[in-house]
């Protein structure tokens, strides 16, 4: 089924070349994007919860805006418009910028700030979760605000929402493929591409649709390790704390605790 992708195309390469090509596309999309996103979400998440009120409500307009426009919407309007409403000097260099750059900045930026706003909602939520005699207990050490943030309250909750955090790290591999919008050549424009040459349609969108799968199914795995390895004792999953007890269920009946052996 997939011996198309093998064959060669009109400029020497072969298909799956292509895919390989939006492959590296979208895996550089995904990564920087994800940093982007990261940075600016726990940044605007801190301020979410601060009692500066500016802030705070300077940090929810950003939240409001960025994650209720639709993703495709953004990309436009970093494309098409942000060009024209800048000064003419500055949007002529930004529509100068060469191919597939002219498309990748704008696609890395907009992918950034809008994961970015929803990244925001998870560390607020997370800063949240946390007790109130934790930053009682930082005021009490004398701790002033920034040292509580730093220390005790951002570490604990990010610890706290990587599992929510999991989405979003696969749900920016699949925005990605909104780019193709803009002209980049990542993973599903180039499986549209393989599909208007050969007509090979379920082949091409086939291929691209186990790569998304794979990237989802790392990213789920390593978020999954990163959980395990920063998880906060006593905050793991039900069935953690009732294997010791089902443990003790299935001693046999005739074996007897320690003491009972001495006394017997």
């Amino acid at each position: 089924m997939f011996a198309v992708l093998l064959e060669q195309t009109a400029d020497g390469q072969r298909y799956i070349d292509w895919l390989v090509s939006g492959l590296g596309w979208t895996l550089a999309l995904a990564f920087f994007g994800w940093w982007i996103a990261f940075a600016v979400g726990v940044v605007v998440g801190i301020g979410r919860t601060v009692q500066n009120r500016p802030v705070a409500a300077l940090a929810r307009l950003y939240v409001e805006i960025f994650r209720n426009i639709p993703v495709l919407v953004q990309m436009f309007l970093w494309y098409f418009v942000l060009p024209e409403i800048l000064p003419v000097w500055l949007g002529n260099a930004i529509k100068q910028i060469p191919p597939p750059w002219g498309s990748f900045f704008p696609a890395l930026v907009c992918l950034g700030l809008y994961t970015a706003a929803r990244i925001a909602e998870q560390v607020r939520a997370g800063i949240e979760a946390l007790p109130k005699g934790q930053v009682e207990a930082a005021s009490a050490l004398g701790l002033g605000g920034y040292p509580t943030y730093r220390y005790i309250v951002v570490p604990q909750a990010l610890r706290l929402i990587i599992p929510s955090l999991t989405s979003e790290v696969m749900g920016i591999y699949k925005n990605t493929s909104v780019a193709l919008t803009i002209g980049l050549m990542e993973l599903t424009a180039q499986a549209r591409q393989i599909s208007e040459a050969t007509f090979q349609t379920f082949t091409a969108f086939g291929a691209a649709t186990l790569v998304y799968l794979a990237l989802a199914l790392i990213a789920y795995q390593g978020m999954a390790l990163i959980d395990r390895a920063v998880r906060i004792p006593g905050t793991g999953p039900a069935d953690d704390a009732v294997k010791p007890a089902a443990t003790r269920a299935t001693q046999p009946i005739d074996s007897l605790p320690d003491a009972m052996e001495i006394v017997k």
